[in-house]
């Protein structure tokens, strides 16, 4: 008795220690949000100025913009029994089912574009219709939330994207993507510097001259357009959508002017080329002959960004980076937050049990007939038990 009382001790003393830990952690974790608060806080009002400042010069670019979005958007709603088709229509409903308010980001073809119709038609021609109506998500919860199964394993189409295609009379048929920005594997080089769009500092393609190949104009996954709030801290590890998405789909594809400038690159070409007058390489040594197929879903066509100052594009930068570094506070804190109420009610559990034992231990002592009692009770219990002879 006295070794077990012994090692609850030492085991309360341990969640003791472990309890005040945990309350360390959360007051710590707690004051940095404050702090954090506070400079969102103040950097909200200077942004406020500064767009102020610039909303004259955006306006006219906006509007072109929005035409080309709300062009695309129709070209989706067009695709009736698809599960982009069915998210498009929701949102034109001001509907808010949860998977979409919380985890799904968008379409593939609503959230990037470019500055060319026919640039828009090739990449669309490339990734295929399946990936351009794509449904993005940020994580594997999202990804789950679109689809429920019955105790069979079969589609459940009164719940998820099916129940909400079905509740407004829109089906969906056939299959479609759902892709899990968390899961994909990011690019981990560096982006170029000072460049507001964040593109990718991707090695130049080389010939064996060392020179450019004649007629390159960049890589696909350079010529999207992102909207600023996507292009970093999307992903819980705070990646954007450019090193996560596009650079999935695009990796480091090759743009051309021409078909023969992109044949005589093939040297340095190892994950496909497109050119502008309809070439194709899906990747090295697999061509597409043919004529071009026309996609139904391209990407949405901007004008060139118009450049904020570099005050604005570091100060909106920042201001991601710290709602970012907020939410893995508040994750963070969540979590210390279980551990504390768990070593707490461990902790009431195990004083309960070594006061129950203090107790008893305290009473066997007060008490020396009930020694004799036990000592007489174990003896008779002894004698009446019948003998066993082999």
């Amino acid at each position: 008795m006295l070794a077990h009382s012994k090692k609850l001790e030492e085991n309360l003393q341990k969640l003791g220690l472990k309890i005040k830990h945990y309350e360390d952690n959360c007051a710590f974790l707690n004051d940095q949000m404050d702090k954090l608060d506070q400079l969102i806080f103040q950097l909200q009002g200077s942004l406020g100025k500064l767009h102020t400042s610039v909303t004259s010069q955006v306006d006219n670019h906006t509007y072109d913009s929005k035409q080309s979005e709300q062009n695309t958007v129709e070209q989706i709603l067009r695709q009736e029994k698809t599960a982009a088709g069915v998210l498009c229509k929701l949102k034109s409903l001001h509907a808010s089912p949860n998977l979409m308010t919380s985890d799904v980001l968008g379409i593939v073809a609503t959230l990037g574009k470019v500055h060319d119709d026919n640039l828009s038609r090739l990449l669309a021609e490339y990734l295929g219709k399946e990936t351009m109506l794509g449904i993005v998500c940020k994580t594997y919860d999202g990804v789950k939330a679109l689809e429920k199964y019955d105790s069979d394993g079969k589609i459940d189409r009164t719940l998820g994207i099916h129940g909400l295609g079905c509740s407004i009379a829109r089906p969906i048929n056939g299959r479609f993507l759902a892709i899990c920005l968390d899961q994909l594997r990011p690019y981990h080089g560096g982006t170029i510097a000072g460049d507001p769009q964040k593109k990718l500092d991707l090695v130049m393609p080389r010939l064996q001259t060392g020179e450019c190949p004649s007629g390159f104009i960049g890589f696909a996954v350079n010529m999207i357009a992102i909207e600023s709030k996507n292009l970093s801290c999307v992903t819980a590890s705070g990646h954007g959508l450019r090193e996560t998405l596009f650079y999935c789909l695009f990796s480091r594809l090759q743009v051309y002017r021409t078909s023969n400038e992109m044949r005589c690159a093939l040297p340095c070409i190892s994950e496909g080329a497109i050119s502008l007058d309809g070439g194709l390489i899906k990747s090295n040594g697999i061509f597409v002959l043919g004529a071009r197929e026309e996609v139904d879903v391209g990407f949405p066509l901007t004008s060139e960004f118009v450049d904020e100052p570099t005050e604005v594009v570091e100060a909106e930068e920042k201001f991601r980076l710290m709602f970012w570094e907020k939410e893995r506070l508040i994750e963070d804190l969540q979590r210390e937050q279980v551990l504390l109420q768990n070593a707490k009610l461990t902790f009431k559990q195990k004083k309960r049990e070594f006061n129950r034992l203090l107790a008893d231990s305290s009473l066997y002592r007060s008490n020396p007939a009930m020694s004799g009692d036990m000592e007489n009770g174990a003896g008779r219990a002894r004698s009446t038990t019948p003998q066993v002879y082999s």
